[in-house]
């Protein structure tokens, strides 16, 4: 039950995750969360990094999309300007969103990466669409109301999955 939300990768950010390396795994897409993934979850806007690295995975044909369960108004206001399409209200860990954003890039789940900060809704849900799934380190050290529940529970289940000697990383 636990080895569901283990991720296949773990990094310390999307920065590390480099277009040069995914294009040779053949991925032409990600699948990618928003707050506290690409951005803190109370910045309206992309920053220039952010803005850069996408530039980057354009310019090898990796497209990009925001799966996130914030509301319309705050993944549109994010994504608009940047040309991404996005869906919003995603009810991760389900799997229907995963799907549907896969149907929209028009590609295979093996084509594909999700990127998340959480294992309880964005590593659980890749996981169960069959998704390469990558865990980053929150971007920004609060969180919101129901996150902060999450966290908590993940640091229950990574516990968990330390003792039984299933973490690849550290903390």
């Amino acid at each position: 039950m636990y080895t569901n939300f283990l991720p296949d990768e773990y990094v310390k950010n999307v920065f590390q995750i480099r277009p040069e390396k995914l294009v040779a795994r053949g991925v032409k897409g990600i699948i990618t969360d928003l707050d506290n993934t690409l951005v803190e979850w109370d910045r309206p806007g992309a920053t220039a990094e952010i803005i850069e690295w996408l530039a980057s995975m354009k310019e090898v044909g990796i497209q990009v999309m925001i799966v996130s369960n914030n509301n319309n108004a705050r993944v549109k206001a994010f994504c608009d300007p940047l040309g991404i399409p996005f869906i919003c209200e995603a009810r991760k860990p389900l799997r229907k969103s995963f799907h549907k954003a896969l149907e929209t890039l028009a590609i295979q789940k093996e084509q594909a990466v999700f990127i998340g900060d959480q294992m309880m809704t964005d590593i659980l849900g890749g996981n169960r669409a069959g998704l390469h799934t990558i865990l980053v380190i929150p971007v920004a050290s609060s969180d919101g109301f129901f996150t902060k529940f999450n966290r908590m529970m993940e640091r229950r289940i990574m516990a968990n999955l330390k003792r039984k000697g299933l973490l690849k990383w550290e903390e």
